[in-house]
């Protein structure tokens, strides 16, 4: 994989890990040699991120709608910027610059660009390798209620759609697998 998505939180969330993972994660990646490419915010984990692989010398898109440029958020330091008109467009523009997404603990943004590109991959319109990084067992409970879809008949899995684990260098080695 030449460049990640990195899905996560513009909050920092209530642990210094959180923060600590995004940074590590933005680092890790930059010494792998893989672009990162993000929301585009200078704040909470996503600032993390950005600020982690840009300190590796790493290469970092940011893509932020122009209305959030508005309230200067956005990264100042990046690789390259790129602005878009709508959270949608965010989201196409990622997948675009990206071969590959990991998802890491944030809100309801953070879900819903890990779930559009599940749902993608689940309806054969892409093939992108999807990793969680379950850091401190974030995401334990979506795990969990996945489980619960799959059981009542809801979710029906072929294959994998998605590489879950809580190592982020084991999760990068299972997405190359992919």
């Amino acid at each position: 994989m030449k460049s990640i998505a990195v899905f996560c939180g513009a909050n920092p969330g209530n642990h210094p890990a959180y923060m600590q993972i995004a940074r590590e994660t933005g680092a890790f990646l930059a010494r792998q040699g893989i672009r990162v490419v993000y929301g585009g915010a200078s704040i909470g984990m996503m600032g993390a991120i950005a600020d982690g692989a840009l300190e590796q010398g790493g290469e970092v898109i940011g893509v932020i709608p122009d209305f959030m440029t508005n309230r200067e958020i956005n990264h100042k330091g990046l690789t390259r910027l790129v602005i878009v008109s709508s959270m949608n467009e965010r989201k196409l523009e990622m997948a675009r610059l990206s071969d590959g997404f990991i998802a890491l603990p944030g809100g309801y943004g953070t879900l819903d660009e890990l779930f559009e590109m599940i749902t993608l991959v689940q309806i054969e319109q892409a093939s992108y390798p999807i990793g969680i990084l379950n850091a401190n067992g974030f995401y334990d409970y979506l795990l969990a209620h996945i489980q619960h879809m799959e059981q009542t008949g809801f979710l029906r899995q072929r294959k994998p759609l998605f590489q879950v684990s809580d190592n982020l260098e084991g999760l990068l080695a299972d997405m190359r697998r992919v």
